[in-house]
């Protein structure tokens, strides 16, 4: 190949990777205006908050800034239906108003209210084509936090600052109330808020400070988490309904609650304190084996807060280090897993969805956090007799719970085909584990032979004592716990029979 040649291969190759993620060229501007005395900014820019604390940092005079009615339309639509980013928009737009009060810059606004189908259409561009239009006409600088607004604007010959929305990572208040042991925080308007701090087992309630917070306190707070996980890659909205909002900001998973779904303005913060390894939990070398080797339907089961997903977290590295490919189905994504462990959402809201992508990806292992729904346990089922290893983390006080959940929800010679295994959490401990196994026998309490059926045994993998049996009885599915004190006599019996 002629040096002329691989040059040009060389050129190519470099304009195809640019062209492949135009966005890693875009960096954010200098605030400068250029001469200009005029800006617009967009919705983005609204939502961010960064034009007040750039015009609060910095001394510009005899600034004139233009908000497009269709940008105080959507906002006001995203307000109505109860999502923060409205909220956060339209206490920008107030904050720019106080600032035009001390005489430092003006404020009006401009171009044509939006209509219903213009606010329909605002993910397709509509809103935003406006605004710049608005900008043309005024021959104003436009603001934006908004990357691919930022490059469209540029493309059309438009005079546009980026700005990359203000990072509040280490300024968010709230950080202010934890300690080292402090699992999540509480607040509610006009209430003390409320700490829980301790470790599994041993958690206590007590008040993370004497006075109340008032409603400003938190809507600050809810601008600075909003604002954030907008400007952070690794942060996401998990939910964002009138009146609810679900934001997973890194390690944290917040809650937002407000009237007409609360009585009040409300923000749950919750967070992991506790991260292990599989080593560092006290297992026999048989239940190690058998988790590493054969254990390919594994349900985690306890009471809140006992530890479950911190053992599904432990479960997952140590199947990546055993040289397994290992994805999540959650949420929220709060599972603390190495980066190499892909977690995967709901895809448009379905957990259906992700698991047809997860059959295409084909894992050895996959973590199912926090099942609860019918379909969480169809999927689960799907997944595994697929092919691929499962760990389900069910809410159960016992363990046999976990188990009578997928009864009427799975067939009931399936069940021990799916599930396995079965780990029981408290206090962060493994205080049980049980196996399943199907047998054709006459089920505990019975004699009359022509009574044998199908009949799924469950028992304690350490002693390998049968505790319980599950079996079909006319339409009704029976659980019945075998009886300690006749367990020697009822074991004898059927192996005589």
């Amino acid at each position: 190949m002629s040096e002329e040649i691989k040059q040009t291969n060389e050129n190519k190759e470099v304009r195809e990777a640019k062209f492949r993620n135009p966005r890693s060229s875009i960096k954010e501007d200098k605030f400068d205006l250029k001469g200009k005395r005029s800006i617009v900014p967009d919705t983005s820019v609204l939502i961010d908050g960064r034009l007040s604390e750039i015009l609060k940092e910095q001394d510009l005079q005899q600034i004139k800034i233009t908000i497009h009615k269709a940008s105080v339309g959507e906002l006001e639509h995203q307000a109505n239906s109860g999502k923060e980013i409205g909220f956060s928009g339209l206490a920008e737009i107030k904050l720019l108003r106080e600032i035009s009060q001390t005489g430092k810059i003006e404020l009006e606004f401009g171009g044509e209210r939006s209509t219903e189908l213009m606010v329909k259409a605002a993910k397709l561009g509509e809103v935003d084509a406006a605004i710049r239009e608005l900008a043309k006409q005024l021959n104003a600088m436009l603001i934006t936090s908004d990357k691919v607004q930022s490059e469209v604007a540029r493309a059309e010959g438009i005079d546009v600052i980026y700005l990359e929305p203000r990072k509040y990572l280490r300024e968010l208040s709230f950080k202010q109330y934890l300690t080292s042991d402090t699992v999540s925080l509480h607040f509610k308007e006009d209430t003390v808020p409320l700490a829980k701090r301790g470790k599994p087992g041993n958690i206590q309630l007590v008040p993370a400070r004497k006075d109340p917070t008032t409603k400003e306190e938190l809507e600050l707070m809810i601008k600075e988490i909003i604002d954030t996980a907008r400007a952070d890659s690794k942060s996401y909205f998990e939910l964002d309904a009138k009146g609810a909002a679900v934001i997973q900001l890194r390690e944290f998973r917040i809650a937002i609650a407000r009237q007409p779904f609360s009585d009040g303005l409300e923000i749950t913060i919750v967070r992991p304190i506790m991260k292990a390894s599989f080593d560092d939990y006290a297992l026999s070398n048989r239940l190690k084996q058998r988790l590493i080797e054969r254990a390919e339907g594994i349900i985690i089961c306890g009471s809140p807060g006992s530890g479950k997903s911190t053992f599904a977290a432990a479960l997952a590295e140590m199947y990546m280090k055993n040289k397994k490919i290992v994805k999540t189905l959650e949420s929220p994504r709060d599972l603390q897993v190495p980066e190499e462990v892909t977690q995967y959402a709901a895809l448009d809201g379905s957990f259906e969805k992700t698991g047809d992508i997860l059959l295409l990806v084909r894992p050895d292992y996959s973590i199912y956090d926090e099942m609860r729904k019918t379909t969480d346990f169809k999927v689960f089922s799907d997944l595994r007799l697929s092919g691929i290893g499962m760990v389900g983390v069910v809410h159960a006080t016992r363990p046999i719970e976990a188990i009578q959940r997928f009864i009427g929800r799975v067939d009931l010679g399936m069940i021990p085909q799916i599930v396995d295994t079965v780990i029981f959490i408290k206090e962060g401990k493994i205080k049980k584990v049980l196996e399943l196994k199907m047998k054709v026998k006459i089920p505990y309490g019975m004699r009359d032979r022509d009574l044998a059926r199908p009949v799924v045994q469950v028992s304690d993998f350490e002693t390998g004592k049968v505790e319980w049996e599950i079996y079909k009885f006319g339409d009704e599915t029976v659980s019945i716990q075998i009886e300690s004190e006749n367990d020697e006599r009822w074991a004898k019996r059927n192996r005589r029979k």
